[in-house]
């Protein structure tokens, strides 16, 4: 069947209140961004608590990429490809809009179990929704002989909304939920080729939060092709929230200077913390509120609530660390359902795992943290401004 319209639900957006326009309003914008490619074919806009997607023309041919594009916005709860008709307050009308619905959808003589659910909201239609419902049902019966009524679980739910047009539909295809980007401040993600830190920037943004990242990259000891992997990372990621802005630091003299003046066993520790440094220096210029890491309790040395108070100590702004309850397994679950797991496996290894000491600190303490950096002091500054400055900026 080909269908024209998409009626988009929300879900969470619904308990925003008096503020709750400008929810609707920034998912409509997101849901236009989408669906940029195919300009001209269809018209976004609200009504009624609900936000429609209507198409101007035929679009039978792309409608599983339209669909796919749907799935990945931020804040879309459910969507419900409908047949959209003029209201009318004729029941017979009515009736013969939803047969034909069946009709055109599942064929002269289907065979399903079904259940009609109406709700009216013009109540200039005189009939109450459940004896709507009702007589519904009882037309379907005797249109198509082979269906049967089942209330509790049916094959086929037909859903009737009598609004200031009568929407019919039978199928909820489910969205990812959320709140749609753009309405929760924007947040800087530190981006590793990892299987953690693409799925970590991902759960903020469906929390709204418009995403930057910075990637550091540690040239020759990481190749091109791991600079790359992380490029493609975070393409994957823009696909559910929109263009990312990555910084791309060179941060091999860095690397060097803690390898050379600070105790091995502290190089993740020290490591980390000049990141975090940087990652907030440029989150300042980027009007970023926050910095996102892909961090877990205990999964690797650097991760130990020991150390993750170490690195918390030279950031002013809050750290997000959405998976920090997170198992491995839980974690790969989410990658491989966002498409980023294959890319984050690729064996191009990022400069952290190319530093690691063989036998990393697990439970540092601040006052020795303090000392080893002292060590850095008299090259350190230099070292960050020219980071800084010479970083590469790509738009994912």
């Amino acid at each position: 069947m080909n269908y024209e319209s998409f009626l988009i639900k929300y879900s969470e957006i619904g308990l925003k209140g008096k503020n709750r326009y400008k929810f609707e309003d920034a998912l409509v914008s997101r849901i236009r961004e989408s669906l940029k490619e195919f300009e001209g074919t269809f018209n976004v806009y609200k009504e009624q608590e609900r936000i429609y997607v209507d198409s101007k023309k035929d679009f039978s041919d792309v409608y599983d990429k339209v669909i796919d594009k749907l799935k990945k916005v931020f804040g879309v709860f459910t969507i419900c490809p409908i047949n959209k008709t003029e209201f009318t307050s004729d029941y017979k009308e009515l009736s013969k809009y939803v047969i034909d619905f069946v009709r055109n959808v599942y064929g002269e003589n289907p065979t399903f179990t079904f259940k009609v659910k109406t709700r009216r909201v013009n109540k200039s239609f005189d009939m109450h929704s459940d004896d709507i419902s009702a007589e519904l049902g009882h037309d379907i019966l005797e249109t198509f002989k082979n269906t049967k009524v089942d209330v509790h679980s049916p094959d086929v739910r037909i859903f009737v909304e009598i609004r200031n047009h009568i929407n019919i539909y039978s199928e909820k295809i489910p969205g990812p939920g959320g709140l749609p980007v753009g309405t929760s401040g924007k947040a800087m993600l530190l981006l590793s080729g990892g299987i953690d830190s693409p799925v970590a920037g991902f759960m903020i943004a469906k929390r709204g939060v418009v995403i930057n990242a910075i990637y550091f990259h540690a040239p020759p000891y990481t190749s091109d092709r791991a600079k790359q992997k992380v490029i493609d990372l975070a393409k994957i990621v823009s696909n559910y929230s929109g263009h990312i802005k990555l910084h791309i630091i060179n941060f091999t003299d860095i690397q060097l200077a803690i390898y050379d003046k600070c105790p091995h066993d502290e190089l993740t520790i020290i490591m980390r913390r000049y990141m975090m440094r940087i990652a907030e220096n440029i989150a300042a210029k980027e009007d970023c509120l926050a910095l996102i890491t892909g961090e877990s309790i205990g999964q690797v040395a650097s991760q130990t609530v020991e150390s993750l108070v170490n690195t918390n100590e030279v950031c002013n702004l809050p750290v997000f660390r959405p998976l920090i309850g997170f198992d491995k397994e839980e974690i790969v679950e989410v990658a491989k359902k966002i498409g980023t797991f294959e890319t984050s496996i690729l064996p191009y290894e990022d400069c952290c795992t190319i530093f690691v000491a063989k036998h990393p600190v697990t439970k540092p303490k601040l006052t020795h943290i303090y000392r080893s950096e002292e060590r850095l002091k008299d090259v350190i500054d230099d070292l960050l401004i020219k980071a800084i400055d010479t970083q590469e900026e790509i738009i994912c």
